[in-house]
């Protein structure tokens, strides 16, 4: 039988870095989940490695190929594929980001206790930057949560709880909320700040858990240099680079 909560990795051309992903959700205090990986067309053998995890594995190991491009496209299929297979929570990371090991109880337990959905904390990855990196990443972050607070067009009647900043590679979200609010928008990153808007128009069970971390890939910082990545964390686009640094 399946679990009825499940992991979301959308992927694509992550062959070289989806082994430390995988091998992070292996590492989960909790491990009574299903983890599908996305596979959004990769040119790579992402989901070769994949398969070859399957079988070493404390959970179930699905992979879906989504040809359709982007990562809101891939994000969304997945988590409708989990759905129509049973899953009643849904929690979603990136396949450059590590999870640190209490991430799926800390995302179950908000759940448990009557969460709709909950978000994490997110932190820089430490094998890519030094102290100055990492500190140049949190304060982007800080940035832009403080920047999404303060912006008209997250201000308004029609939402129902406050502006805060969600990663959508930490988070975790009830089936019934996720079909409610009309799912991830089908398109390429950034989709963050539209899901959470349609989450908010929806409902109030929005949580936060300072206990739910993943540490962030910073290749956006080396391949946008600092005043690109401001510039697309406060959803002023990715100008002349593609939106999915490799």
């Amino acid at each position: 039988m399946g679990t009825d909560l499940w992991v979301i990795v959308p992927a694509y051309n992550e062959a070289a870095r989806i082994s430390a992903t995988l091998y992070a959700l292996a590492a989960q205090t909790d491990t009574d989940f299903t983890l599908l990986v996305v596979d959004n067309g990769s040119t790579d053998t992402t989901a070769d490695t994949v398969r070859a995890f399957a079988g070493c594995a404390p959970f179930p190991v699905h992979v879906l190929v989504e040809p359709e491009k982007g990562v809101g496209c891939a994000v969304d299929t997945g988590i409708r594929h989990a759905i129509a297979a049973g899953a009643t929570r849904i929690a979603r990371t990136d396949a450059d980001c590590l999870p640190r090991p209490g991430w799926v109880a800390a995302a179950r337990a908000a759940l448990d206790d009557g969460a709709g959905m909950v978000c994490g904390r997110i932190t820089a990855r430490r094998d890519e930057h030094g102290p100055a990196g990492r500190a140049v990443f949190a304060g982007l972050v800080g940035l832009a949560a403080a920047f999404g607070r303060i912006r008209p067009a997250h201000r308004g009647t029609s939402y129902l709880a406050p502006y805060r900043m969600h990663a959508g590679n930490n988070m975790a979200i009830t089936a019934e909320l996720y079909q409610a609010c009309g799912g991830m928008p089908r398109r390429p990153s950034p989709t963050d700040r539209l899901f959470l808007n349609r989450v908010r128009s929806t409902t109030t069970a929005i949580a936060r858990r300072r206990d739910m971390v993943v540490e962030n890939s910073t290749r956006r910082i080396r391949a946008y240099g600092v005043l690109g990545t401001a510039k697309w964390y406060l959803d002023k686009g990715s100008g002349p680079r593609t939106p999915d640094p490799r």
